[in-house]
Formats: C-alpha cells, structure tokens, sequence
C-alpha cells in the first residue's frame, strides 16, 4: 500500500517542482491505479480493502492537483508553508482588476456580436493566453522559491484563479451559445 505521509510529487516518484512531466505523470499515475485498484482487493481483508480504496482516492487526489497549473501552484505553495484562503482572498492589482471588469463587460455583450462564436473563440484565446504567460511566470517563481518568490507565486495564483473562473464562464456561454442552434 501507499505511504500516506508522502507528498503528491513524492507519490509519483516526481521531483518537487511546478514544471511537472505530464507524460511521467499519466504513466505513474496508471501505474499506481493497477497496484491499488480497489477490484484487486476484493477477497482481501476488510482492512486491507478499505486502505486500497483510501489508496485509490489519495492517488486520484494527487494526480488531479499535480496535472492542474493552478491546483498544483497551491499544493507547491502549502508545501512552502503558504496557506491561502480560496474564497477571501484576492488580488490588490487594480490594472488587473480593471482589465478582469473589461473582459467581463465583454463576455457579457458577445451575444450581440455579429458573430458570437468567433467572438467567444477570440475570448477564450486571449484568456488562455494570459493564463499561459502566468504560468510561465510561476514555473520562474518556484525555480528559486525565496520567500519574496513565494509572494510573487501567491499573487500570480490569485490572478489565475481570476482567469479560470473567466474561461470557465465563457465555456457556459459558448455552450449556451450552441444549445441555441439545436
């Protein structure tokens, strides 16, 4: 069974860094579900299949956390000792903040558009693109985690977190979108 005093990287038998081998990952992660499925322990001990199913959600825990930019910047950052409150906390970056109202303002008139759908497809492209410049803005942070780095991570994830709600939104929409034509 697992070692539940590991850390997810240290699951996956990965190094501790926010750059993290997706190919490595998948792999070790069907790799741990063959060992620990459940199904294999059925004429097991009742202990034993209770560890294998608690094995089975840690390793699915770790995985979606370490193969999620963000989910992984947070879990990197508690590891720094850096605990962040999801709900009550939020950036002081008033030209992010303007531009995070803008791009709102602009999810909210896309229905309007001529073209909605390339509207929306333009949106999201441009959303994906900022969270893809914090992402590598991050990997820089946590290459040489100092404390001033680890701030600097922290207030980029806030940002992300901005950014994915967004991108989450604008799917609804766009999905909304094509609801409508059928």
């Amino acid at each position: 069974m697992l070692d539940f005093s590991k850390n997810y990287f240290d699951l996956f038998g990965l190094p501790v860094a926010y750059i993290v081998d997706a190919n490595a990952l998948s792999e070790r992660y069907r790799e741990l579900q063959r060992v620990i499925h459940p199904d294999r322990y059925a004429n097991a001990s009742e202990q034993e299949r209770r560890l294998s199913v608690q094995s089975a959600a840690l390793i699915n825990e770790a995985f979606e956390t370490l193969k999620d930019p963000i989910a992984r910047a947070g879990y990197l950052l508690s590891l720094h000792g850096i605990e962040m409150d999801t709900l009550n906390e939020s950036t002081q970056d008033a030209a992010f903040l303007m531009q995070q109202m803008e791009l709102r303002e602009e999810l909210e008139e896309v229905r309007g558009q001529a073209d909605p759908y390339n509207a929306i497809a333009d949106l999201r492209g441009r959303i994906n693109k900022q969270i893809n410049s914090l992402v590598a803005q991050m990997a820089v942070c946590f290459e040489t985690p100092t404390e001033e780095q680890l701030q600097a991570a922290r207030e980029i994830l806030r940002k992300m977190r901005f950014l994915k709600k967004l991108h989450t939104e604008a799917e609804s929409v766009e999905a909304e979108l094509e609801d409508e034509l059928n």
